[in-house]
């Protein structure tokens, strides 16, 4: 059984940095694709950021240059550096594994910036 747990959400005043981290376990991390979504109240769950097995790497364009995505594959653990934060990305954010043809989901950090 697949199983993500995520943790480092909080509230940080807007300029600060945050590091999210997904431990996962039940499946062969090394060749399953991760991926960090958000979402806000009313909105679909956007895509901010993967990391392929073989290690290519995606951004959304509203965070390229501020946030990082990384893995450890000794650890089973994806990382989502946030930093030069805005209000605009306060939202919560799920842990994404793809493997075996199926998606997996974590339960969600909550990732609150003040202005």
């Amino acid at each position: 059984q697949v199983q993500l747990a995520e943790s480092g959400g909080g509230l940080v005043q807007a300029g600060g940095s945050l590091r999210l981290s997904c431990l996962a376990s039940g499946s062969d991390f090394r060749t399953s694709g991760m991926a960090w979504y958000r979402q806000t109240p009313g909105k679909q769950r956007e895509l901010v950021a993967s990391v392929a097995a073989r290690g290519s790497l995606y951004y959304l364009d509203a965070v390229k240059g501020r946030f990082t995505i990384s893995r450890d594959n000794g650890k089973n653990t994806v990382y989502l550096q946030m930093n030069s934060l805005k209000p605009e990305d306060t939202a919560a954010y799920y842990c994404n594994l793809l493997w075996g043809g199926n998606a997996y989901w974590g339960q969600g950090a909550r990732v609150t910036v003040s202005s």
